[in-house]
């Protein structure tokens, strides 16, 4: 679309910039909130962000809210982080978005980072070993809540229910990879939304509140598009050209230096992959990560992986800030000359940037031709099919974790072409089964929260070290 096209397909405000009121100040401390606010994951997070900016402020309306937050569903990496970086934006151009993108992540990061170091130097004491022997099980209910709460909401029709079985049987049974999982179903949810398929319009996000809705036009920003907000080809190159050397600078840097065998030229090359085909949310991309992370390098045992989701879980931020953890460990496991403590630091400090960096890249070079797509139905299509992909993959994720969290021992078993990897009744762990049914009654049975399941099947967990049946 050249400036041109733009000027006569999207409405302008009619506000001038800075006129609906905000100061970059009180948005500053706005988004502050939010981050401090941000457990639960993406549908925790982005229910904060719908009733504070929607609800409450009235900064955006409705309509536009859930329009961004579907472009955000279809990129890869953390959708929760990616609105407040879109809505950042819209509010107060670059600035705007840097400031709401980075706020989000920034006490996760201090969390995570904490809990790290304290992992690394106690996680082979008792007492520890016990409170991550809780949080296992917790972690586990939690992922299949996520399964059942995702499905709800995708699978509507035959047509949804298919696209997400045959996700679980391909990613499952025939290790197809979780990038061609995704493509594959955003261009049959793409061409079926271009066709007008009725199954393909379901919709798509992690839906807004039941009450009254605001309209667009009454909410600060308008229902137009602001000025900056308009697809110009050279604003589009600039920050493209600006972010793409924050974030592969430092990865290009490291193989000159270190060469490609070092840990940290390792991270860098594998986190920048990631960061380009990490779609459908954190519970998705968790076993891409996990796989590569247990499986293919040995930075982790399967258990710790879990420890790690059990950290993001209980801290604020993006689900996906686990990569962080995944990062420390590896590196201090093969700190080079480098005191192994410093080593995991920056080895958890580089996974970040390389994960977090390009999301400000997908943000502000595509959200500008995005606010003049509001209402595609072809987009909507994808967005729906891609959605009803990840439940699949989100309940491989579940399987993958029970079956390392229940049992001491798979054996692989190879059957019309595919292999299952299938656990051996007697290597059962009981309490860890025990543990686990409690926290599936306590979710699925009473509703309770996330945090009390967590806290809870913590306390229990170190109840049972103590009693010298677990840890």
């Amino acid at each position: 679309m050249t400036e041109a096209d733009a000027a006569v397909d999207t409405p302008v405000s009619t506000m001038k910039d800075g006129t609906h009121g905000v100061s970059l100040g009180e948005a500053t401390r706005v988004w502050a909130r939010i981050a401090a606010l941000s457990f639960g994951g993406p549908a925790g997070q982005i229910a904060v962000m719908h009733r504070i900016l929607v609800e409450e402020k009235r900064w955006i309306g409705e309509t536009r809210f859930l329009h961004a937050l579907n472009y955000c569903m279809l990129l890869p990496g953390p959708e929760a982080q990616q609105l407040a970086i879109y809505i950042g934006w819209l509010m107060h151009r670059t600035v705007g978005g840097l400031i709401a993108g980075i706020l989000f992540v920034l006490p996760g990061m201090v969390a995570i980072m904490a809990l790290s170091l304290i992992y690394a130097a106690f996680g082979n004491v008792g007492l520890v070993q016990g409170l991550f022997f809780g949080l296992k099980a917790a972690v586990l209910a939690i992922v299949l809540e996520a399964v059942v709460r995702i499905g709800k909401r995708a699978l509507k029709n035959r047509v949804m229910l298919g696209i997400a079985a045959a996700s679980f049987v391909a990613i499952f049974a025939f290790d197809v990879p979780f990038p061609i999982i995704i493509l594959a179903a955003g261009l049959i949810g793409f061409v079926g939304g271009r066709l007008g398929r009725q199954a393909f319009m379901v919709g798509g996000g992690h839906g807004a509140s039941k009450g009254k809705t605001l309209a667009d036009a009454d909410s600060l920003l308008g229902d137009g598009t602001p000025a900056h907000a308009r697809p110009t080809l050279g604003w589009s190159l600039r920050v493209s050209g600006f972010c793409l050397a924050l974030w592969l600078g430092p990865v290009v840097a490291l193989l000159l230096a270190a060469g490609p065998d070092s840990v940290f030229s390792q991270i860098a090359v594998f986190f920048s992959k990631m960061a380009m085909v990490t779609f459908g949310g954190a519970y998705a991309v968790l076993a891409y990560v996990a796989q590569q992370a247990v499986d293919h390098y040995g930075w982790l045992q399967p258990g710790e992986m879990l420890d790690g989701l059990g950290m993001a879980e209980t801290t604020p931020g993006p689900l996906i800030m686990v990569t962080q953890f995944v990062g420390f460990m590896s590196a201090f496991r093969a700190p080079g000359t480098l005191p192994p403590l410093l080593a995991g630091t920056l080895g958890g400090l580089l996974t970040t940037w390389v994960t977090f960096v390009p999301c400000f890249l997908w943000i502000f070079l595509g959200a500008p031709f995005v606010e003049a797509l509001r209402g595609n139905k072809a987009l909507g299509g994808a967005l729906s099919a891609i959605t009803a992909a990840v439940v699949g993959v989100v309940l491989n994720l579940a399987v993958w974790f029970a079956l390392h969290v229940l049992f001491g021992r798979l054996e692989p078993v190879r059957l019309l072409g595919a292999t299952l990897e299938i656990p051996v009744p007697s290597t059962v762990n009981l309490p860890s089964l025990v543990l686990t049914a409690g926290a599936m009654l306590a979710v699925f049975r009473f509703k309770v929260g996330m945090i009390p399941v967590l806290l809870a099947c913590s306390a229990a967990g170190l109840l049972l070290h103590v009693a010298g049946v677990a840890g």
